[in-house]
């Protein structure tokens, strides 16, 4: 059950948040301009690379890594080679997890490696692996940690991941807001060095400067009724998020709020991209999770009983292409089925800005949820 009242009680969530995750989400944009000035300092922006590689892999744990080859990999174009190696083992912990080169890597490509741990024996081989293979590797994980002698010793990069204290407190979750621009930052840069993407220093800047704002919008101090993240935790309350996305940067952005709702809140969501999502989602709308599926369910007694779980359309549009839009069908498909939607478009600006926005908006919405909930 949501604690509503502690949404606006800036103390009680202080109180609440042992795993410093609203912390990381209001100080994103520092941490943007730390993790760009760790970059700068290894040597990033004085590379020349002898054109563009062949491939890059990129290598890590959980939701951190597979979230940073999402982006990375929306961000380079439907013709770009970045590609996620999955790792293999028998539990999700550092020494368990292993992750093997494909058959065809070589002095052509470029491996990455983020992790927010760094003591995992698996990336550690990984690193050696591509060293003897030819590939170039390139790692962001937290200084002095097993991964930063490996990486140096196989004459790699190696660029220190920007952490906070309160990081050290608790386990990171790999959805935290903090991780996820502490890894990305300096891929972004190195990927604009190697003509893969373009996130020149400016518009690493113009980052940090969209995530202060979004900051200053969705803060704790902010009252529910004009936090958009805080409106849209208690729109999530006891409901499915049923995520929909339109737009080149949206997509990233709406997986990366359904893993967050999972790992932070424990809340299950589902995801699809526009317009496909009308038809794979439609038969899961007029179905018993639509809010007309119980029409006794307002004259319930809820007081021994679980509230039903019902649908709720949650829509993130960034610019569509060709000013073609699918939200009018998509709105008369929720409302149609009696599912109440709610809407989330970032302001103007280019495509780095946009995306943070609505990775950030998102990211305070999944605290606040986990928070209020108890998780």
């Amino acid at each position: 059950m949501l604690d509503e009242s502690l949404l606006d009680a800036p103390e009680g969530l202080a109180e609440a948040d042992r795993r410093g995750l609203l912390r990381g989400a209001a100080e994103a944009g520092a941490r943007v301009r730390t993790a760009a000035r760790r970059a700068a300092e290894a040597g990033v922006g004085n590379l020349e690379p002898d054109g563009r590689p062949r491939a890059v892999l990129i290598a890590g744990p959980g939701a951190a890594a597979t979230h940073a080859a999402d982006l990375l990999g929306t961000l380079a174009g439907a013709g770009s080679p970045v590609t996620r190696l999955a790792p293999t083992g028998v539990a999700a912990a550092a020494g368990a997890l292993r992750w093997e080169l494909p058959g065809w890597a070589g002095s052509v490509d470029l491996l990455l490696i983020a992790t927010p741990d760094g003591t995992e024996p698996g990336l550690s081989l990984l690193a050696e692996q591509a060293y003897r293979r030819g590939c170039t590797v390139v790692a962001v994980a937290p200084d002095r940690s097993p991964l930063s002698e490996s990486v140096n010793g196989s004459h790699g990069l190696f660029i220190p991941m920007a952490t906070a204290p309160y990081d050290h407190d608790e386990p990171l979750a790999g959805a935290a807001p903090g991780v996820l621009w502490a890894l990305l930052t300096p891929l972004l840069a190195l990927l604009d060095r190697t003509g893969l993407l373009e996130a020149p220093p400016e518009a690493v800047e113009k980052i940090a400067d969209r995530l202060d704002q979004v900051a200053e919008r969705c803060g704790p101090a902010i009252v529910t009724y004009s936090n958009p993240a805080k409106t849209l935790a208690a729109e999530l309350a006891e409901s499915l998020p049923v995520i929909w996305t339109e737009g080149t940067s949206a997509g990233p952005a709406g997986r990366r709020f359904a893993a967050a709702l999972a790992e932070l809140s424990g809340a299950p969501a589902v995801v699809a991209e526009l317009p496909e999502a009308l038809a794979a989602h439609s038969a899961l709308l007029a179905g018993r999770l639509a809010a007309a599926a119980d029409p006794d369910d307002f004259f319930r007694d809820r007081v021994d009983e679980a509230p039903a779980l019902h649908a709720r359309v949650v829509l993130l549009r960034d610019r569509p292409s060709g000013g073609l839009t699918a939200a009018p069908a998509a709105r008369d498909l929720a409302l149609g089925h009696d599912t109440p939607i709610s809407e989330l478009e970032p302001e103007a600006g280019g495509e780095l800005e946009t995306l943070a926005e609505l990775i950030a908006i998102t990211d305070f919405a999944a605290v606040y949820l986990a928070l209020a909930s108890g998780a």
